[in-house]
C-alpha cells in the first residue's frame, strides 16, 4: 500500500521552515505497535509517534541490523557499503534499494519519502555528511545514530577519539533500540541472545594474553590501525590478547610504516574490504605490500603469514564484530598461539 508521505519537492519547499504534521504511516501490521516511542540517542530524544514503515538507512552497520530482524520490507533504501551484506542476508538485501554505495544527497533520500532515518556513524548526519539531523527533523523526520559512535567517544576531529573502552553490550543496545522503533521488540532480544551465544562459543576456553595484534583498515601510504577503544578493543579484550597500538585512544590513528614494524605484533588482522576510496582495500593489496615493502616484511607475522581477514563491518561497531570475534579467535587457534 502507497504510503501517505509528501513529495521531495514539498519536503524541500519545508525545510529550516515548518515541521511536517500529515506524514503519518499506515496502521501498524500484526506484531508491531501503534504506541509511541521516545529514546535518548547519542544526546538528542528522538520521538517516532508509530512503528517505522519506510525507513532509509544510510550506513551498511545499521542496515544489515535491520535486516537482520527482518525488515527488509521497511526499508526504502540502504547507502554507503563498505563489504558485501551479511551471509545469510543476500535475498533480503536484494529487496532493498541501493540509492547509492557512498553518501547519498540530502535530495536522493528525500526521495525515498523516509519516515525515518538511521546511520552507523555521527558525520553521516552531520555537517559535511549526507545532512544534518536538525534537517531531517524540521520536516518531521525522526533520526538515529549509532550509540556506539557516540558513548564516551569525541568525534570533533578525524575519526575521533574514546576516552572510554566501548563495550559490545552498546551494539546489543542499538539493537533493541531498532527493534524497538520498528516495533519487533522480541526479534530484538532473540538476535541479541543468538549474538552473546556466539560470542561465548568463540571466546569459550581461549586464553591470548601472550599474544599481540595490529588492526588494520585500509590505505598503504598512510595507513589506519586501530587505537584501543572500538570494536577491534571489544575483539581484543574477548580474546584476552592485547593490541600493540591500545596506547592511543584514537579510533582510527594513521601511523608511519617504521612504527608499525617497531611494535612488531604477533598477528596481524588485515580489513578485507571492497570499495576504492582508500589504496590497499582488499585483504590481497595489503598483504601484498606488505611482503613486498622492506620495511615491513621481515615482521614476524609477515614472515610467518599470519594473518587474519575481517570484513571492514567486523572491524567497526555492529553486531558483525561478533563475527570478528569468532574469525580472530579462529585464527589464533590455528596458528598454535593460545593457551
Amino acid at each position: 500500500m502507497p504510503l501517505a508521505h509528501p513529495t521531495r519537492a514539498a519536503l524541500l519547499l519545508a525545510a529550516g521552515s515548518l515541521l511536517l504534521t500529515g506524514c503519518g504511516a499506515p496502521e501498524p501490521g500484526p506484531g508491531t505497535t501503534k504506541a509511541a516511542v521516545t529514546l535518548d540517542n547519542c544526546g538528542r530524544t528522538v520521538r517516532v509517534k508509530a512503528a517505522v514503515r519506510h525507513a532509509v538507512s544510510l550506513n551498511q552497520g545499521t542496515t544489515e541490523i535491520l535486516l537482520s530482524l527482518g525488515l527488509a520490507d521497511r526499508l526504502a533504501g540502504t547507502a554507503t557499503w563498505t563489504d558485501p551484506v551479511m551471509k545469510g542476508l543476500e535475498k533480503a538485501d536484494a529487496r532493498v534499494p541501493r540509492i547509492a554505495d557512498n553518501n547519498p544527497s540530502f535530495e536522493r533520500v528525500l526521495d525515498a519519502d523516509p519516515d525515518f532515518v538511521a546511520a552507523s556513524f555521527v558525520s553521516t548526519l552531520g555537517k559535511g555528511g549526507v545532512a544534518t539531523r536538525e534537517q531531517f527533523e524540521q520536516l518531521g523526520v525522526p533520526t538515529y545514530v549509532s550509540p556506539s559512535d557516540c558513548a564516551g567517544k569525541d568525534n570533533s576531529g578525524g575519526d575521533g577519539t574514546r576516552d572510554k573502552a566501548l563495550g559490545i553490550d552498546t551494539v546489543y543496545g542499538e539493537v533493541r533500540d531498532l527493534a524497538t522503533v520498528f516495533g519487533v521488540r522480541e526479534r530484538g532480544d532473540r538476535l541479541v541472545a543468538s549474538l552473546q551465544r556466539r560470542m561465548t562459543k568463540a571466546t569459550r576456553g581461549i586464553d591470548a594474553s601472550d599474544v599481540t595484534l595490529l588492526y588494520w583498515f585500509a590505505n598503504s601510504e598512510s595507513p589506519y590501525m586501530a587505537g584501543c577503544c572500538g570494536a577491534p578493543g571489544i575483539i581484543t579484550r574477548a580474546l584476552g590478547a592485547k593490541n600493540v597500538f591500545d596506547d592511543t585512544h584514537e579510533e582510527w590513528p594513521q601511523v608511519n610504516w617504521e612504527t608499525v614494524a617497531d611494535r612488531d605484533p604477533d598477528v596481524l588482522v588485515i580489513g578485507d574490504l571492497t570499495r576504492k576510496s582508500q589504496t590497499a582495500e582488499s585483504a590481497a593489496k595489503k598483504i601484498a605490500f606488505l611482503e613486498s615493502n622492506p620495511v615491513t616484511r621481515n615482521m614476524d607475522a609477515v614472515r610467518h603469514k599470519r594473518y587474519v581477514l575481517l570484513s571492514g563491518q567486523a572491524m567497526n561497531p555492529t553486531i558483525r564484530t561478533v563475527e570478528g570475534v569468532e574469525q580472530v579467535a579462529a585464527g589464533l587457534r590455528r596458528f598454535g598461539l593460545v593457551k
